[in-house]
């Protein structure tokens, strides 16, 4: 039997064709978004992408990698820039590496609260800073994602009231010249030490005390080698929640308005769950005989600001800029 196919025919081929590739390509609509962070799939904001992944709605197709199982601490902004990746969880500490004006927000008592940084962000100061690094960088950035605040827990009995009373205080920081400089900016004698070791160094005697966020604490059971816990509060930790700006360009402004707000909402849920999680705690470590308490932090906010202005790295902050913040 032979075939016979006229112009007609063909045509009518070609439609059946045309519509059959059309299904599979419309599968594929999807803006792929691979999504980079250090943070455990157990960790509160594991579950805030998950509310950002519904809140962006059925065009995108997130996908998480976390404990750093993609790109490593410090390599997501690379990442984003050569295209191999469209959205991360960074540290402002490496926006800074590649922006220097924007090291202002790694530095002590600059935010006193999570409410302070989230006016921050969204205040004229704040969008200038974040055009800084979006110009430079290539990305878009969503929001900063809390994650508590670090407070000083000490293995000695000596009353912390301002820093004067921290002299020759051995004080575990992490390594590097920030996070030492830290350390004299709280009046304390910094010492290195690898995180493993900080529970053991606590138990002997090595160091007298460290600084985490109270989550940081409970895992690793620091309080059961610590007398008290001074709420110094002096640098609110936070992450950067970013999008590539290639990404976010290709977007209309209706659809650029709905990911932001996605992200606003997903951001709003995670902050609340660590502030919750943060004010259990201190009951918790109280039930354990820890001694919690204030200090004058108007006095350690003080003494650490003068420290860095005093030093070299605050030589790339934009002029006016701490004044802003404090104004907030």
């Amino acid at each position: 039997m032979t075939l016979k196919l006229n112009r007609r025919s063909v045509l009518a081929l070609l439609t059946l064709s045309t519509a059959a590739l059309a299904v599979p390509a419309l599968a594929q609509d999807k803006v792929e978004l691979r999504f980079s962070a250090v943070f455990s799939e157990q960790d509160i904001r594991a579950e805030m992408m998950k509310k950002f992944a519904a809140g962006i709605g059925e065009g995108y197709d997130l996908k998480p990698y976390y404990g750093g199982t993609l790109f490593k601490q410090t390599t997501e902004i690379v990442a984003i820039q050569r295209g191999n990746l469209e959205m991360g969880n960074v540290a402002p500490q490496d926006i800074s590496n590649q922006v220097p004006a924007f090291s202002i927000l790694t530095s002590a008592y600059l935010f006193r609260d999570a409410a302070h940084l989230k006016a921050f962000f969204a205040s004229d100061a704040g969008t200038e800073m974040k055009a800084l690094a979006e110009d430079q960088l290539g990305i878009k950035i969503l929001g900063p994602t809390y994650f508590g605040t670090r407070q000083l827990g000490l293995r000695i009995d000596k009353k912390i009231n301002t820093p004067a009373d921290m002299a020759g205080v051995k004080l575990r920081m992490p390594g590097g010249d920030a996070w030492q400089f830290l350390g004299q900016a709280l009046g304390a004698n910094p010492t290195p030490m690898a995180y493993a070791e900080v529970y053991t160094g606590l138990q002997t005697g090595a160091i007298d005390g460290q600084d985490n966020p109270l989550p940081n604490v409970e895992n690793m059971k620091f309080y059961e080698v610590t007398k008290q816990i001074v709420q110094t509060s002096h640098l609110v930790g936070y992450d950067l929640l970013v999008v590539s700006k290639k990404v976010w360009d290709a977007m209309d402004a209706d659809q650029q308005a709905a990911f932001q707000q996605a992200a606003d909402d997903a951001i709003a849920w995670s902050t609340e769950q660590h502030l919750k999680r943060e004010e259990n705690l201190v009951a918790f470590f109280k039930e354990k005989g820890i001694e919690i308490y204030t200090p004058d932090v108007d006095a350690f906010r003080a003494f650490a600001q003068a420290k860095y202005l005093d030093s070299d790295l605050s030589k790339d902050w934009p002029a006016g800029m701490l004044d802003k913040i404090n104004a907030l």
